[in-house]
């Protein structure tokens, strides 16, 4: 689901004649950060919160691609094939996107696993696709994992960016010590046909367990074109990031996207701090699932109901006439002289739910 939560420009398709850039000019995924640099290099690509600094930090698309061709060239050293497997196991932040597309650039195939999942779902995951390669956030995250030890040890190297101080295993490094500080030049991008297998995302089946999803450079590429094409985005639009990159809605929605329109995506801290990176960041922009807006309308009808009846009467037609005025924009609904209401009622009810 994609919200937008107003219009500060007119939206119009881009795609050819704008800033969004073509998935057959990109080519491939890691081709779309070269393409993006070339044209926007000191537009504002990724905002994290820095708890040390207590602000939000942001990071231009040229800083992004010098960090994606150190992670790149370091990788390489690693010696894996092009079609080798990688797999991450991290919360959404800028390293996720640096190790994806230096991977991707590599010809690799990264395998995305949520970080949350259960260690005997992680072991079938690694397994089942070959990964050679594993990306870990945390040592308390790597910790967790102590159940598929044999799992961990048949890998060629387990990195952890945030590590213990306690290293794990002789195969295991930190990513301060494994990253090299070469900040030559962009990455390569040795993927010549778009076709190339890009990653293999595991979805639960309806019996047995989670099968691998095998999606190419071009099908991600155009289904975020498709997807600008329905529901246009443009450089000026802020994306707050907080669904699990590890999740194709918002790995397509809320990274390539924004990537391939040029917009800049703001990580949220957590999920109890959405509310209060919403009122920071200001999205113009949330890729969200129904269960956010359930528990928002949940929030909003608890303080109806504890108020009088005419906030909830108030309320209720604003509702009403809000819809109708939405299907009338959507040309699905007719035009009534209840929409002359329409304004007041929302600032009245709506502009202030939204705020």
């Amino acid at each position: 689901m994609l919200l937008f939560h107003h219009d500060t420009e007119a939206r119009a398709p881009r795609i050819g004649s704008g800033p969004a850039i073509p998935a057959a000019e990109a080519g491939s995924l890691c081709g779309l950060l070269l393409c993006r640099v070339r044209r926007t290099p000191d537009a504002p690509a990724y905002r994290r919160w820095d708890p040390q600094a207590g602000r939000w930090v942001a990071y231009t698309w040229a800083q992004t691609l010098a960090e994606v061709g150190r992670w790149q060239r370091t990788l390489d050293r690693e010696g894996l094939s092009p079609g080798d497997r990688v797999a991450i196991l991290m919360s959404n932040r800028p390293e996720w996107v640096h190790f994806d597309l230096a991977a991707l650039g590599l010809g690799l195939v990264t395998v995305p696993l949520y970080p949350n999942d259960r260690p005997d779902s992680i072991r079938h995951m690694l397994e089942d696709s070959g990964a050679r390669l594993l990306l870990v956030e945390t040592g308390a995250m790597l910790q967790d994992l102590t159940a598929i030890s044999a799992a961990l040890a048949r890998l060629q190297r387990v990195l952890v960016l945030e590590p213990l101080p306690d290293q794990p295993g002789e195969d295991s490094r930190a990513v301060a010590d494994w990253l090299g500080e070469d900040r030559g030049g962009p990455p390569d991008d040795r993927v010549t046909a778009p076709h190339t297998l890009a990653t293999i995302v595991y979805t639960s089946g309806t019996t047995g367990p989670a099968k691998g999803v095998m999606l190419t450079h071009r099908n991600l590429l155009w289904n975020a074109e498709a997807a600008l094409a329905r529901v246009p985005a443009l450089p000026s639009d802020r994306f707050l990031s907080f669904l699990p990159l590890s999740h194709t809605l918002e790995r397509t929605a809320g990274y390539y996207l924004p990537l391939m329109a040029g917009a800049c995506v703001s990580y949220a801290r957590s999920i109890p701090q959405l509310a209060e990176d919403m009122q920071t960041v200001r999205p113009t922009v949330l890729i969200a699932v129904p269960r956010i807006f359930e528990r928002v309308y949940a929030r909003v009808r608890d303080k109806l109901d504890r108020g009088s009846p005419v906030a909830r009467q108030l309320f209720e037609r604003a509702v009403d006439q809000g819809w109708r005025r939405f299907l009338h924009h959507q040309g699905r609904g007719p035009w009534s002289p209840g929409l002359l209401l329409a304004p007041l009622l929302d600032r009245l009810v709506g502009a202030k739910i939204r705020a």
